[in-house]
């Protein structure tokens, strides 16, 4: 029997609404295609700061925090950057309320060499606003700039090197992070490739240790990187995190949230399209309409301006495998379909945002690394389409760029994919040159800027992506420059996609719809008569 959000069209299905960029478009699918569709919202927690008061006192596998203070040591505090979760949640900031709990700690036991280090890794600095916003106005107003601060992977002498891990990678970290007496990890868990030994490992890192996973290498060995156990990526932060555990008094905080991405008004936008009622199909229709006379500016700040109504579920704190282990399991209860079976064809709507874009239009590159990489991967056992089969996406594809966030970006796509999208000639001959960049740094250490090796860590995280899929049909695109440097074809209908698709497919090929936003991640499990089953 299928989940209640896996949905077969029949010929009276309406059609489907699906983000493409920041307008939403309706599209005919063909009657037998599956549509995956969200779950509903989990119940947040009744009361989340007293969750995590619970959390750090009665910690798994350490002992409890309040037993580790004391006056005179020095403290630090990692936090996670404002990538996650995705768009910003409404405020206070889950965030926010984990550094409050942890700064009256600290108050009431005399603790006052204290920093908070916003982990970035390569993204961009969060601007003060930004910062502000995530952790409150109390830590902000006390720690701000001296003692709150973005993590700098290229600031002369601000990291150490731990060491080597057993494989040989180097453990290169925040300087700061490393000498204190204590390091607090206060982390946000929105999928299940967030949290546990990559918080610290990943974002307090310099080069050395980064560029150890983040290559083409780790990201074709991998099946999934939403998938811990299968993921190579995962296996190596993990040796990197146990190293860094056995060096260093770490204690960490996780919390998850739910996918309530839209309130009331717009939450229809996650349901499935024959079940709405009257009225939230007048408004979806008047939604589409607005969205398509509105300017591009305008539609993204629309977005982005409205904060998601997420909450917590969940809170845990301690050793980070027996953590991370509590969050995982809370995070795919709530993002986790089940389906039978793979797709000849996958239609993966591609909405306005990305980690790596807050505050910014989802450029060329960024486009790639939804569709090959976070779209792709968001699936454990299969993938949702097969080997060798064709993925439809809707997105404009526009040839626009932030150039105060994404300068390198622009240099990488315009003059480096023209030449070869081998992820290991690119890696080779040119991510080295990037990344000595001496203007593209400064753009990192004092703007807006991610750091200059960053789009071939895009670039690659779509590795695993590309060595799988067959085509790429982009529908919707407003030019055929930029599908073609990313080596997609074009489509100006989702008909005339399909027809394109079916002329490289089986007869009668499966199609299998993902239904983004809010988030959805697919278990993918043969069919019980095919060869794989057996």
């Amino acid at each position: 029997m299928a989940h209640p959000c896996v949905v077969t069209l029949d010929h009276t299905s309406r059609p489907r609404v699906l983000f493409s960029g920041d307008q939403l478009v309706e599209v005919d699918l063909p009657a037998g295609t599956r549509v995956v569709y969200p779950k509903p919202p989990m119940a947040g927690l009744r009361d989340p700061d007293a969750a995590i008061r619970y959390a750090v006192n009665h910690p798994l596998g350490a002992e409890p925090l309040y037993s580790k203070l004391r006056p005179g040591m020095s403290v630090t505090v990692a936090i996670d950057d404002l990538s996650m979760p995705l768009p910003q949640m409404r405020k206070p900031d889950v965030r926010q309320r984990m550094c409050e709990v942890l700064l009256d700690l600290f108050d009431d036991h005399g603790v006052t060499d204290i920093h908070w280090i916003i982990a970035t890794a390569f993204h961009r600095p969060m601007t003060e606003a930004e910062v502000k916003r995530m952790v409150g106005d109390r830590v902000h107003g006390r720690f701000w700039p001296e003692k709150l601060y973005n993590h700098d992977a290229e600031k002369p002498g601000g990291l150490v090197l731990l060491g080597e891990t057993a494989s040989g990678m180097p453990v290169e970290l925040n300087r700061r992070a490393a000498e204190s007496d204590l390091l607090i990890y206060v982390n946000l868990t929105f999928v299940p490739m967030n949290g546990g030994h990559k918080s610290v490992g990943t974002g307090l890192a310099g080069y050395r240790t980064l560029k150890a996973h983040h290559n083409p290498n780790t990201i074709r060995a991998t099946k999934s990187y939403m998938q811990p156990e299968t993921s190579t990526l995962s296996k190596k932060m993990e040796e990197i995190g146990k190293f860094i555990d056995d060096k260093l008094d770490v204690f960490h905080i996780e919390s998850t949230l739910n996918n309530r991405m839209f309130d009331s008004t717009l939450e229809f936008l996650g349901k499935n399209e024959d079940e709405l009622t009257g009225t939230e199909r007048a408004a979806m229709k008047a939604l589409v309409k607005t969205l398509e006379w509105t300017p591009q500016p305008l539609r993204q700040a629309i977005f982005e301006k409205v904060p998601a109504p997420y909450e917590v579920t969940g809170v845990w704190a301690g050793e980070c495998e027996e953590v991370h282990e509590q969050a995982l399991k809370k995070v795919t209860q709530q993002l986790v379909v089940p389906i039978e079976g793979q797709a000849d064809i996958a239609v993966f709507p591609v909405p306005y945002i990305s980690p790596y874009n807050v505050g910014a239009y989802l450029n060329p590159l960024l486009l790639s690394v939804q569709i090959e990489g976070y779209l792709f991967n968001l699936h454990r056992g299969m993938p949702v389409v097969k080997k060798g089969g064709t993925v439809i996406a809707l997105h404009p594809a526009s040839d626009k760029f932030d150039r105060d966030q994404h300068a390198p970006y622009v240099e990488f796509f315009h003059e480096l994919l023209p030449q070869t999208r081998d992820a290991m000639e690119l890696h080779k001959k040119h991510e080295k040159r990037f990344s000595q960049n001496a203007g593209y740094i400064q753009m990192y250490r004092t703007g807006k800027g991610y750091h200059p090796v960053h789009p071939f860590y895009m670039w690659y995280w779509g590795e695993n992506g590309r060595q799988h899929i067959g085509r790429v049909i982009i529908v919707g695109a407003d030019n055929e420059y930029v599908p073609k440097v990313l080596g997609y074809e074009t489509a100006k209908t989702m008909d005339e996609a399909l027809r394109m698709a079916r002329e490289t497919a089986p007869e009668d090929p499966s199609i299998t719809c993902m239904h983004m936003c809010p988030l959805v991640m697919a278990e993918v499990t043969p069919e019980p008569d095919s060869a794989e089953a057996k």
